[in-house]
């Protein structure tokens, strides 16, 4: 019979193989549960690398050609809702480029009017050989313009590429551009009609969706940096399209951030920051827009330094006088004859300050524009007259676009 000693070492060993056996159990189940987890993460990882490349893929495609001057030229491929057009049929159409069907001039070409052989009326832009710059004006266009649909944005029908030629295809605006009816030249043959003071406010209105669709409504925004008096065309009706988007920029996907470019636009236009650090926004847009607002109140120019001294540039000289309610009459184009409404002039001079404000955090939204004017715009009118032009207009109510969503690029 074994003594106490020899039984209690038994039990001893006895319970240590069972600890040692229950520890090697834990151990191999552990790693067995650590070596799950890696393959899951591992497969996890993959997918996500996957799916991440295919989407960098898939965004690098479709920005590739707007940033044009820090990743290169784009090629023009799509031809979605574009017709490709010969250089004979559009020498035929606009009669040779003939002299006559001029219809205005851009930095990179002149637009030509003119009818396809199937009876629509188009304007031409033949792009002229300028270098560089003209021909990543005209591949932006065509790559942005086939992808944007807004009524408030002038549409592209069509283009035509060769070793030689470059020519852009667009919907013919039978009035032209706003600029030619706020400063008609004498010498000029075409007739020009006086604008009154609700086709003006209809033409705020309408100019502002514009820049609100590429703005709010397109993801990353759409900055266009040449938006100016000339590039607001008018159909016959005088309803209003956003034109000429060479210099266009796809904005920064995130809030307040900006994309840095050399400094491009039009004298006048130009915001402050943007001209100063490179530095480009939608505010950038926005400083634009009011610039315009103010042509729209004064009839001047943005820029004329042939007017009294203080005077020659339109921002200095209006800002300190539009929150003044008795001066900023003082300042009203005086074609408009004084019939316009105190009360919304008032309200359209408060927007036109707040977007030329020179921090460019002060300046609204183009959203916030578009709601500060709605309310100014008549929109059940049976009929209104431009000056003294017999001819009437359709209901000035704005055609409302479809976009409950924004759409990506």
């Amino acid at each position: 019979m074994d003594s106490p000693d020899a039984e209690y070492r038994r039990k001893e060993r006895t319970a240590l193989a069972i600890i040692i056996v229950m520890a090697s159990l834990a151990l191999a189940s552990l790693l067995v549960a650590f070596s799950y987890y890696c393959y899951i993460r591992n497969k996890v990882s993959k997918r996500h690398h996957k799916h991440h490349h295919h989407h960098q893929h898939q965004h690098q495609h479709q920005t590739k050609g707007f940033d044009h001057e820090e990743k290169g030229l784009i090629q023009v491929t799509s031809e979605k809702g574009l017709q490709v057009f010969s250089f004979k049929q559009l020498h035929s159409a606009t009669g040779g480029f003939s002299k006559s069907n001029v219809v205005g001039h851009g930095g990179f070409g002149s637009v030509y009017r003119g009818v396809l052989s199937d009876g629509r009326k188009v304007a031409v832009k033949l792009m002229d050989q300028a270098g560089k710059q003209g021909e990543e004006e005209f591949q932006v266009e065509v790559e942005l313009l086939s992808r944007l649909r807004s009524p408030y944005l002038l549409a592209l029908l069509g283009y035509c590429s060769d070793s030689n030629h470059k020519l852009l295809v667009y919907e013919f605006m039978a009035n032209g551009g706003l600029q030619e009816h706020l400063y008609p030249v004498s010498h000029s043959n075409a007739v020009y009609l006086k604008l009154d003071w609700e086709t003006r406010l209809r033409i705020a209105l309408e100019a502002a969706k514009g820049l609100e669709y590429l703005h709010e409504h397109i993801n990353p925004p759409v900055i266009h940096r040449d938006f100016k008096s000339s590039n607001i065309l008018l159909d016959k009706n005088f309803h209003t399209k956003v034109s000429d988007f060479g210099l266009a920029k796809l904005g920064p996907e995130k809030a307040g951030g900006h994309v840095s470019t050399r400094v491009l636009g039009t004298q006048g236009y130009v915001a402050p920051e943007y001209a100063l650090t490179g530095h480009l926004t939608t505010k950038s847009d926005v400083y634009s827009y009011g610039v315009v607002l103010l042509e729209l109140l004064t009839g001047r120019v943005p820029v004329d330094m042939k007017r009294p001294p203080g005077e020659g540039v339109l921002v200095t000289w209006a800002l300190p006088q539009l929150t003044d309610r008795d001066k900023v009459v003082q300042i009203m184009d005086p074609r408009l004859e004084g019939q316009y409404s105190l009360k919304e002039v008032v309200q359209v001079a408060a927007i036109a300050a707040m977007c030329v404000q020179p921090e460019a955090d002060y300046r609204p939204l183009m959203a916030d524009v578009v709601q500060s004017l709605v309310p100014l715009v008549k929109t059940h009118r049976l009929s209104s007259k431009v000056g003294a032009s017999s001819s009437s207009l359709h209901s000035t109510r704005s055609p409302t676009p479809h976009e409950p969503h924004k759409a990506s690029i």
